[in-house]
């Protein structure tokens, strides 16, 4: 049963006593209210940047990136005026080798994420090194190498916009769910129906609807070595609850 106050009291709650709510409340509780948020949308958007002012940017925070994709759904002043105190996104991201998150977190903003998978692909190949992105795919031995601070930038972003429904971590935590066992992973995640694979790109979900955990995509055509890399990584291992 959820806490606080009745549906009644939070739908006729005013703006700003609403993204309070919002951001107080735990994961079941706000997605409750997404759609309360989502139906006065034209009431809270003017005061999310403020609101966003306040919090902390360096978490991974869904509540402040659900309420910054509904900021930038529409193309108007507010939306010019958030993306010209956030060129490069409001999440603060750490990179150990020089590595732009920019483009990532810009392609989650506005919710493209068959674009943002294709961009953290890229990304995996920088962090592991010139021969891989030389090659085009990331071997995994190149993983453990991998700083610890870009990985835990590169989850993050995905965390944060996507309602906590997508990421790395939350792979390893489905994973864990299934004690190790990948074979039940993968319909978990939407790559795998009756036996066969999911065709990449076109039978992917590239939306918030999609399975929990379903991106980003990490390609299991060579076996699960790097993916099981990944998760195995003390960045990610930090990060996939138990």
């Amino acid at each position: 049963m959820l806490s606080g106050p009745p549906v009644t009291a939070t739908a006729t709650a005013s703006p700003g006593a609403l993204l309070e709510r919002f951001q107080a409340a735990n994961g079941r509780q706000r997605r409750s209210l997404v759609t309360t948020l989502q139906s006065r949308r034209q009431e809270l958007r003017p005061l999310i940047a403020d609101h966003l002012a306040g919090l902390d940017a360096t978490g991974d925070d869904w509540a402040a990136g659900f309420l910054i994709q509904m900021l930038l759904e529409e193309g108007d002043g507010l939306q010019n005026d958030f993306l010209s105190r956030y060129p490069d996104g409001w999440l603060a991201t750490v990179s150990a080798c020089g590595v732009d998150y920019a483009p990532l977190q810009r392609a989650l903003m506005a919710q493209h994420f068959e674009e943002a998978d294709r961009l953290t692909s890229a990304l995996l190949r920088e962090l592991a090194g010139a021969d891989a992105v030389r090659r085009g795919y990331v071997y995994y031995s190149e993983v453990p190498p991998m700083p610890s601070a870009d990985l835990d930038s590169l989850d993050r972003l995905w965390v944060c916009f996507s309602r906590g429904r997508f990421g790395l971590s939350v792979q390893g935590t489905l994973l864990a769910s299934c004690n190790g066992r990948w074979e039940l992973l993968w319909p978990k995640l939407g790559w795998k129906d009756g036996g066969l694979w999911t065709r990449y790109p076109g039978s992917f979900q590239w939306s918030i609807d999609a399975p929990e955990g379903h991106m980003p995509l990490v390609n299991q055509l060579r076996g699960v070595r790097l993916m099981d890399a990944l998760l195995r990584h003390p960045a990610l291992q930090q990060r996939i609850k138990a």
